[in-house]
């Protein structure tokens, strides 16, 4: 069960920020590296750039068991596209369970179509990796990291747990509708929906924002499940980064709330 919280965390984490980010005073992060990738390459409109990072606390009802951040790590080059590389880290736990995870997805710049997903997961002493080639000209994907690995039936424009959440804040997220996308790259998870719920006025330790909240679906148990309590609070901006998530399962709550918010230095 916590492994299930905690990697259905990592499925939807989109975004927020106002002109109140001015309340909040971060320690700028270790600069990442880049990949150049060739200026001439398309890509699609996205409210993030490489750099950008969102810090979190994560707690279980009130109290804090640990912390998480997404970042856009690069504009990296796949297989001859440009691909946006993001990471999202999870850590954490009691003195009976700890975890240690890191997911991280490549994204087709200009399709916004997963090209690769990749799963490094420490959980209560235990290590797994696991590791997709994703390839959305043949709508398969191919699990490397299964042996012996085999091709296997995908979507024409497949997104995985980590590039579902940039795609979100692409959206116009309008009030009042319902999202529907068969688009997540195992095909019996589909459809996956969002119904923008309300928007609202928050406070996290980053400061105080207007938020558009949402309700993610996903044919899946858990946080998100179709039966599932959880909702999303997103910047009313033309950013849409996460500014918290709250869940309510049958044994408390799981929050997540942001803590720190630094923009891509390229966007």
């Amino acid at each position: 069960m916590k492994r299930a919280i905690i990697s259905h965390i990592a499925i939807l984490t989109a975004a927020a920020a106002t002109s109140s980010w001015a309340q909040s005073t971060p320690i700028a992060p270790t600069p990442v590296p880049q990949t150049v990738v060739a200026s001439t390459a398309k890509r699609a409109k996205v409210p993030f750039g490489p750099g950008e990072r969102l810090e979190y606390d994560v707690k279980f009802g009130a109290l804090r068991v640990g912390s998480a951040h997404m970042e856009v790590v690069a504009l990296d080059n796949l297989r001859g596209r440009a691909a946006w590389h993001t990471a999202f880290w999870v850590q954490g736990g009691t003195f009976l369970f700890r975890v240690n995870d890191v997911y991280e997805s490549w994204m087709d710049a200009e399709t916004l179509s997963s090209l690769r997903f990749v799963q490094n997961l420490e959980e209560g002493g235990k290590e797994t990796e696991r590791r997709f080639e994703i390839y959305p000209e043949r709508a398969i994907f191919v699990q490397t990291s299964k042996k012996p690995p085999k091709e296997e039936k995908s979507v024409t424009q497949p997104l995985d747990d980590g590039s579902f959440v940039y795609f979100i804040r692409t959206l116009p997220l309008v009030v009042g509708q319902t999202y529907s996308f068969d688009r997540y790259f195992r095909p019996d998870r589909n459809p996956v929906r969002i119904n923008v719920v309300r928007r609202e006025r928050i406070k996290v330790p980053a400061g105080t924002f207007d938020a558009i909240v949402l309700q993610p679906m996903i044919k899946t148990k858990g946080i998100f499940s179709e039966d599932g309590h959880a909702e999303i609070w997103l910047s009313d901006d033309d950013r849409r980064i996460m500014l918290q998530l709250k869940s309510k399962l049958s044994f408390g709550s799981l929050n997540l709330y942001l803590k720190s918010y630094f923009p891509s230095p390229n966007p």
